[in-house]
């Protein structure tokens, strides 16, 4: 997989964009970088992210916090849906992401994108706290509040030259809790397992559990992923685009399964 295009200024956008639209490519993810208080500065490249749109991109934004400031200017740019990390614990957000912010921060920067009109797909990643379970059940909480276009769940994943690079990723039974309840508190809404999850045996079973909880998409599933929900009677179809767009299409929420092999 290519790491992301670096785009230091708006000008080099202009230049990765034009490149891509040459290459075939339907859309982009825009991410940062964020700042000390936990924003991506985005408003600089406003220009460059309703250029993009106008080309033909899909444009998607990973924003961090967000203020209504922002969010107007993305929602004039075009931008298709906006990502965004939402942490329910106060410890975790300054342990983790050293940030002297509040869960309401999250609340708001969600609320902010929903006043504007903005596609909304709040993240959650289970066992964030180095492992544990903390603030998730109080995140699920607040994106039921904001109900937003689709939910994604991510995982945990040890990585090696961080600092949470000997942790252990959540227990898979506590995974099957919180998918549980993000399926249940959001009937109505798609919900993604995104593509960051640990590989192997763990990868198979919180997969499996995805299905039977009523996942809608997985982002790269295994092979055995895909045959379990065929057992299962359900209708499976693979797709090329970002997990969180391909769970915000029109879907039967009890009988197809949307599983998506790369993300574009």
């Amino acid at each position: 997989m290519q790491s992301m295009l670096p785009v230091p200024t708006p000008s080099a956008m202009l230049r990765v964009v034009d490149d891509l639209v040459a290459r075939g490519c339907g859309g982009i993810l825009v991410s940062g970088g964020a700042d000390c208080e936990g924003k991506v500065p985005l408003l600089q490249f406003v220009e460059a992210i309703a250029y993009a749109r106008s080309r033909g991109l899909r444009v998607l934004v990973h924003s961090g916090l967000i203020t209504k400031e922002t969010a107007i200017a993305l929602k004039e740019a075009g931008v298709d849906q906006v990502l965004l990390d939402v942490i329910g614990h106060e410890d975790t957000i300054k342990k983790v992401y050293h940030l002297n912010r509040t869960p309401r921060d999250y609340f708001d920067s969600m609320m902010a994108c929903r006043e504007v009109g903005l596609a909304l797909a709040p993240h959650i990643v289970i066992g964030l706290h180095f492992g544990h379970i903390l603030g998730e059940p109080h995140a699920l909480e607040m994106i039921r509040h904001v109900k937003p276009e689709a939910l994604v769940l991510v995982i945990l994943t040890p990585t090696s030259g961080t600092a949470m690079a000997d942790v252990e990723p959540p227990p898979v039974d506590q995974v099957a809790l919180i998918t549980a309840m993000a399926r249940i508190q959001n009937p109505d809404i798609p919900l993604t397992m995104g593509c960051a999850r640990p590989p192997g045996l763990y990868k198979r079973r919180v997969e499996k559990i995805a299905v039977d909880c009523g996942v809608n998409v997985i982002a790269y599933p295994d092979e055995v992923t895909v045959v379990h929900a065929q057992k299962r009677g359900l209708e499976t179809a693979f797709t090329e685009m970002c997990c969180s767009l391909a769970g915000a299409v029109p879907l039967s929420m009890t009988s197809v399964q949307t599983l998506c092999k790369a993300d574009t």
